[in-house]
């Protein structure tokens, strides 16, 4: 019997089994994937918007060589601080389901079953993409995420969406000598995109060298083509890749297969103590940590404030453990 099973090896599932171990909790972390899943998806040498201090974890200090740290340093950080804490990590076994109740939970696994006290879910929500529903989204030209510029250089690519993954992407692509267009349901390039991309993304579409489709939806892929439909009429583009930078989700069936209630609200909020001094959910003594806690409202969490989460989450759980044995006793 574990005190804390925790689903989720990223930076705030990580904070939990630190702040766990820090209080005598026999804790062990699971990810379906490698130590921070979701940064192996992130484009090479991406640059963080957070400095390296609003990272950090476990009071270990994030020293970087810019003002920023990129992905590789901060999957190298979070690597040396499970390390150096020796945490309890078990890799490439996904949770499919958490069975039992508060005390006496049953996580069962893709290779065996566990039982745990209490249970933290800190699954994030990059894992699944926002897809198009249009036909030929499924074929081999079409992916949701980009990792560099490089394999698209000389071709033509379609950009869908308009937020700070996009604009990258598009800009990134530009510059390895792609032929761009972006296709985009708003009326224009989304205000939150960060201030030192908007106007390059903003003054190449002015100028011509990258096309954009504003006010426009994808209709249908095709092995050579990208169907179109625009204020002026339906438009087949000539098209070789398409990146579909359109957003991503929690994974609902997981989260639903936990037994946690989701809110009939805009954001489909995972149920959870919201006003931060706990993070249970409608199942008592199983927590939400991190970005998954923002349900599809993907902007209200992020490492810098979500890590925090792991501190008042374990103080709970382990107030709750210690009353468990003192009755007991």
């Amino acid at each position: 019997m574990l005190d804390v099973i925790i689903i989720g090896a990223g930076p705030v599932g990580l904070a939990c089994g630190i702040e766990a171990k820090r209080r005598n909790l026999n804790a062990r972390i699971f990810d379906k994937g490698a130590l921070c899943n979701s940064f192996i998806g992130y484009p090479t040498q991406m640059e963080f918007f957070s400095t390296p201090e609003r990272l950090e974890i476990g009071g270990y200090p994030f020293s970087t060589r810019e003002y920023k740290p990129r992905r590789e340093e901060a999957l190298d950080y979070y690597r040396r601080v499970a390390t150096t804490e020796n945490l309890d990590i078990a890799l490439y076994e996904g949770v499919s389901t958490v069975n039992g109740g508060d005390g006496n939970f049953t996580v069962v696994t893709e290779k065996d079953d566990y039982r745990a006290r209490k249970v933290i879910v800190a699954t994030g929500f990059y894992d699944i993409p926002n897809r198009l529903d249009v036909p030929g989204e499924d074929l081999d030209k079409v992916t949701h995420y980009f990792k560099e510029p490089y394999p698209y250089a000389l071709t033509d690519v379609a950009i869908v969406g308009a937020a700070n993954s996009a604009v990258k992407a598009a800009l990134a692509c530009f510059r390895h000598e792609a032929n761009v267009t972006m296709i985009v349901r708003d009326s224009g390039i989304d205000d939150t995109v960060k201030y030192w991309l908007k106007p390059d993304i903003e003054n190449r579409i002015r100028e011509g060298s990258i096309d954009a489709l504003f006010d426009s939806e994808v209709s249908a892929i095709t092995p050579t083509s990208l169907i179109v439909d625009t204020p002026d009429g339906t438009k087949e583009i000539d098209n070789d890749f398409v990146l579909a930078m359109t957003g991503y989700r929690p994974n609902y069936a997981m989260l639903e297969s936990f037994g946690i209630a989701i809110r009939d609200d805009e954001a489909r909020t995972p149920v959870h103590d919201e006003e931060g001094k706990t993070f249970e959910t409608n199942r008592s003594g199983l927590y939400l940590a991190g970005t998954v806690c923002g349900g599809c409202d993907t902007s209200r969490w992020f490492i810098e404030n979500g890590r925090f989460h792991a501190e008042r989450i374990v103080d709970h759980a382990a107030a709750h453990l210690q009353e468990s044995v003192a009755v007991d006793a």
